[in-house]
């Protein structure tokens, strides 16, 4: 419901990310157990303490004609969805997310060194991305859980990873979404948030 409601802030407390084969549907079970929702995901573990940036960029191209000085009309030409943050873990999962694919195979017989090669030529990972964060309330109020998916899309840029003595190194992700499935989304929200039962009524 519009109006002043200081109970539908939404701050995004806890967080966590999620990869996935492409087109895998978000979850929007809620359970108290959350490994148990997200089955089929792979959690990407801690991320840094700027969480995650949300962008949708939307280009509009202008109609102008001769008889007028605004234009008529616009026409969408183009729209960028892109999920911005860093992990803080090194491991198999994250590495290869990062990198864009491939695998990190043990060296000979050995059981505890590993290598990961980089091509020489890049190749499109297509996957799907989970976003989860929950807003628990103070004062016993009712906690709100949010739900991001993007079903199809690619690490289309990768930050610098600094190797310094006072902090720690960080696996910098921006994750684009592409065009869906005919007749998919190219991206959904799904909330476990009671503020939307007076929008709908």
């Amino acid at each position: 419901m519009a109006g002043t409601n200081s109970s539908e802030i939404r701050i995004a407390g806890v967080g966590r990310l999620y990869v996935a084969a492409a087109d895998t549907p978000v979850p929007s079970t809620f359970s108290d157990d959350t490994v148990t929702d997200w089955t089929g995901w792979t959690n990407l573990g801690f991320t840094s303490g700027d969480g995650v940036t949300f962008s949708k960029k939307d280009k509009l191209e202008p109609v102008d004609v001769w008889q007028a000085v605004s234009p008529v009309h616009f026409v969408y030409s183009d729209r960028d969805l892109t999920l911005k943050f860093s992990l803080m873990q090194f491991n198999k999962d994250n590495l290869k997310f990062f990198m864009g694919g491939g695998d990190v195979k043990a060296v000979g017989s050995s059981t505890d060194v590993f290598q990961y090669d980089i091509t020489d030529r890049p190749y499109a990972e297509t996957r799907a991305l989970g976003l989860e964060f929950t807003d628990v309330k103070a004062g016993g109020a009712e906690a709100v859980t949010y739900r991001f998916c993007i079903g199809r899309g690619q690490v289309t840029a990768s930050d610098d990873i600094k190797l310094a003595r006072k902090a720690p190194a960080q696996l910098g992700i921006t994750f684009t979404a592409m065009a869906p499935k005919d007749g998919a989304a190219l991206a959904s929200f799904v909330m476990k948030d009671s503020a939307y039962k007076t929008a709908a009524a």
